[in-house]
C-alpha cells in the first residue's frame, strides 16, 4: 500500500473514530433558524453584542444546529416595537428592555428599573432568590413570551444637558428623552418628557427639539457623541440603579424548542447578562476621562431634584397599587425585597464604598 492509500484510509478511520465518538444528542439535533431583532444599533458594542453573545453561544453548543441571526433595530422591526414583534410572532425572539413597553402596563417596567429602584446585584438576587423570577414569568405569560435577563448596564448617568440644573426651577418645563417608567414619574415634577431610540437622539438635542438626553454610560454615551451638543453631564440616573435587559422569546416558538435547546438558551442568556455588567464596569473609568478631556462638564443632580423625585415616584407607586392588580402583584414583595436589600447594603457595601472609593483624596 502507498503513502497516498494509507493516508487515505487513515482519514476515513479517524471520520469513522470522530463519528462514533460524537454525543448521540449532536446527531439527532433539529435544524432551527431563528430571527431576533433588537431596540439597538449596530454601532452600540454593549447593548447590541449582548443578543449577538446568546447567537454565538447557542450556536456552538449546538454545533450550528441552532441558529439565531440578530437584527439591529429598524430592520425587522421599528427599535421601540421589538417587544410586539415577538409577542405577534413576526419573530421568533427580541432583545430589549422591558420598560419601553410601559404604555401597554407600567408592571412591564419591573424588569428593567424602576425610580429609586433595584441595584444589578439586588435585581439579579430577587429575580433568582427573592420570588421576583415567578412572579415575572406569571406576568409575561400574559403577553405570550417568555423572558430571560441578558445584560445589566449597572447604575446609569444621569444625562446630558443643554444648560445647568440649579434646582427644582430648572427641571420645570426641561425637554427631556427619557424611556420607561421614569418618564411619568418625572412628569409629575414638570418635566415635559419623550421616548426615543438611541439613532435619534444627537439630532434631536442638536436641533433643540429636546433640552436634554439620558442613555446609559459613559462608554456608550461617548459613542452618542452628545457631549458636543449638551455639555453637562449629570448623575445619578436615579431611575436606573441597575437597569437590566430582556431577550423575549414567543411561548409558543419556545415550547417547540427541544429541552436541550430552551437549556442552552437561558444559559447563554445568563452568561450574557454577566458580560455586559463586566464590559461596563471595565469600559466606563476610561470612557468618562475621555469624554471630561473633550469637555463634559460632570455635575451631580441637586440634592433637591433627587429628593422631589423619590416623592413623586413613591405616590404613584402607590397610586397604581390602588388601580392596577399586575402592579399590586409584585410591588408589594418586591418593596419588601428592596427595602431589606436597601438596609444590608447600607450597612455593608455603602459604608464600604463611602470610605474606599475617596481614601485616596481623604487620608493622608
Amino acid at each position: 500500500m502507498d503513502r497516498r492509500s494509507i493516508l487515505k484510509a487513515g482519514g476515513a478511520g479517524l471520520a469513522a473514530t470522530a463519528a462514533l465518538a460524537a454525543p448521540a444528542i449532536a446527531q439527532t439535533m433539529p435544524e432551527i433558524r431563528w430571527r431576533c431583532t433588537t431596540s439597538w444599533p449596530r454601532s452600540l458594542d454593549t447593548v447590541f453584542g449582548a443578543a449577538e453573545l446568546v447567537s454565538r453561544r447557542v450556536a456552538a453548543a449546538t454545533d450550528g444546529k441552532f441558529q439565531i441571526r440578530v437584527f439591529p433595530g429598524g430592520e425587522v422591526a421599528p427599535p421601540l416595537a421589538a417587544f410586539d414583534a415577538a409577542q405577534a410572532g413576526t419573530v421568533e425572539c427580541a432583545h430589549t428592555a422591558s420598560y419601553y413597553y410601559v404604555g401597554k402596563d407600567p408592571t412591564l417596567a419591573f424588569d428593567t428599573a424602576i425610580p429609586f429602584g433595584l441595584t444589578a446585584r439586588q435585581h439579579n438576587a430577587w429575580k433568582a432568590h427573592g420570588g421576583g423570577q415567578a412572579l415575572i414569568d406569571a406576568f409575561y405569560d400574559k403577553f405570550n413570551l417568555v423572558g430571560f435577563n441578558c445584560g445589566n448596564t449597572g447604575t446609569q448617568m444621569g444625562g446630558f444637558f443643554r444648560r445647568e440644573l440649579r434646582g427644582m426651577a430648572d427641571m420645570r418645563g426641561l425637554k427631556f428623552r427619557i424611556g420607561g417608567l421614569a418618564g411619568q414619574v418625572l412628569a409629575r415634577i414638570g418635566v415635559v418628557t419623550q421616548q426615543l431610540p438611541a439613532s435619534d437622539i444627537y439630532p434631536a438635542l442638536e436641533r433643540g427639539t429636546i433640552d436634554a438626553a439620558e442613555w446609559v454610560g459613559p462608554y456608550d454615551d461617548e459613542k452618542l457623541g452628545l457631549t458636543r451638543v449638551a455639555p453637562f453631564y449629570y448623575y445619578p440616573a436615579f431611575w436606573e440603579g441597575g437597569a437590566a435587559l430582556t431577550f423575549f422569546i414567543n411561548k409558543a416558538k419556545f415550547a417547540e424548542l427541544p429541552a436541550s435547546y430552551r437549556a442552552i438558551l437561558e444559559s447563554a442568556c445568563a452568561e450574557s447578562d454577566r458580560d455586559m455588567l463586566a464590559k461596563y464596569d471595565a469600559n466606563n473609568p476610561a470612557a468618562i476621562r475621555r469624554m471630561v478631556a473633550a469637555g463634559a462638564q460632570l455635575r451631580p443632580f441637586p440634592r433637591e431634584i433627587m429628593a422631589e423625585g423619590w416623592k413623586a415616584a413613591h405616590a404613584f407607586y402607590d397610586e397604581l397599587a390602588r388601580t392596577n392588580e399586575n402592579w399590586r402583584t409584585i410591588y408589594g414583595p418586591w418593596k419588601t425585597f428592596r427595602d431589606a436589600a436597601f438596609l444590608w447594603s447600607r450597612i455593608a457595601d455603602n459604608t464600604y464604598e463611602n470610605f474606599a472609593f475617596t481614601a485616596e483624596q481623604t487620608v493622608r
